[in-house]
């Protein structure tokens, strides 16, 4: 399946996932199932979903497994209050991405999923911020772009600006 999906932040994600966790590893992915989860077994982890809980309501989901790191991809941008869950984490290990506030675009609102929308449009130093103050130190970042094939001053504005941040950080053992 994974390569019918043509995508560069797919590609970059799985990439970053192998360099700061090499495979085999068990993963708990904040999210339901969903094509990502796949390419994450094709490279050789072993991963469990959440089940579309709200986790600002049930941040303690995030203690149900013992893995050996804890993923959200696109996730945090959802929650109003990710300190929560981030502090639940009991992982020492956790790889994110998030994407980027773009100057030039709103915070993303779709019309007919409630559960489609982003509460929080971050900058690199308010995620890098969000995870110290939940007892996390950042270890490994990376950021791209994500270009699309349209004509107009947009476009071309997103061929330049970084779209995606994706952070590698590790639990600070208190």
């Amino acid at each position: 399946m994974y390569n019918q999906l043509p995508s560069k932040r797919y590609d970059h994600t799985i990439k970053f996932l192998l360099k700061v966790l090499p495979s085999p590893a068990t993963i708990l992915d904040l999210g339901i199932r969903n094509p990502f989860s796949e390419i994450m077994e094709e490279h050789g982890y072993t991963v469990i979903n959440t089940n579309g809980e709200d986790l600002d309501l049930l941040p303690e989901i995030v203690k149900e497994h013992n893995v050996d790191a804890v993923t959200a991809f696109e996730i945090f941008e959802h929650l109003l209050a990710p300190f929560n869950v981030l502090s639940a984490i009991e992982s020492t290990k956790l790889i994110a991405t998030i994407p980027l506030n773009l100057w030039f675009a709103k915070a993303y609102r779709s019309k007919t999923d409630k559960w489609d929308r982003h509460y929080h449009e971050f900058e690199d130093w308010q995620f890098d911020w969000l995870l110290e103050k939940s007892n996390w130190t950042i270890k490994e970042t990376e950021k791209w772009t994500s270009p699309i094939n349209q004509i107009g001053f947009r476009p071309i504005l997103r061929k330049y600006t970084p779209r995606y941040y994706a952070v590698y950080a590790e639990k600070n053992v208190r």
